[in-house]
């Protein structure tokens, strides 16, 4: 299974949180980094966003076709969310659309075995990579890319 994480892009400050939208900048970083991961992506990947407004935008520059489940809103955890996306699947590619805490926490538990807030930039994305190999279970870092670096 391949599980990108990619961290909703910077939004405007509010206090309706599910409402906020995305930033003029915020609209540009979403767009380059589709831009970058439409070419590498499979066919067949599924891609995934919050409720939160500013995920569904992000989502929507790499595809109009994204589902929407609360499951990966701001406040929800990384076991949920594992769970959610039945981590992990062979053969899928996820693209999940989100948000720290639970991302940052996703990362170090996958990468590491630690329960640690890692951080992920708005707008970055995160491509894990998990197999098994002579019966050992690996999670890989394939990329890590932020907005910035595609500048």
């Amino acid at each position: 299974m391949d599980l990108i994480l990619w961290r909703h892009a910077e939004a405007e400050e509010g206090s309706d949180d599910l409402a906020r939208a995305l930033t003029r900048r915020g609209q540009q970083q979403a767009n380059r980094m589709a831009a970058w991961l439409r070419p590498r992506l499979p066919r067949d990947y599924v891609l995934l966003a919050s409720e939160a407004k500013r995920s569904q935008q992000t989502a929507a520059f790499l595809s109009k076709g994204y589902g929407i489940l609360p499951d990966f809103n701001p406040d929800r955890s990384a076991e949920e969310i594992l769970k959610a996306i039945s981590w992990p699947t062979p053969g899928k590619t996820i693209v999940l659309v989100g948000h720290q805490p639970w991302m940052g926490f996703m990362a170090s538990r996958l990468m590491s075995g630690e329960n640690q807030l890692w951080s992920i930039k708005k707008g970055a994305i995160w491509w894990l990579a998990h197999r098994q190999r002579h019966e050992i279970e690996q999670v890989r870092l394939k990329v890590m890319l932020t907005p910035s670096m595609l500048d």
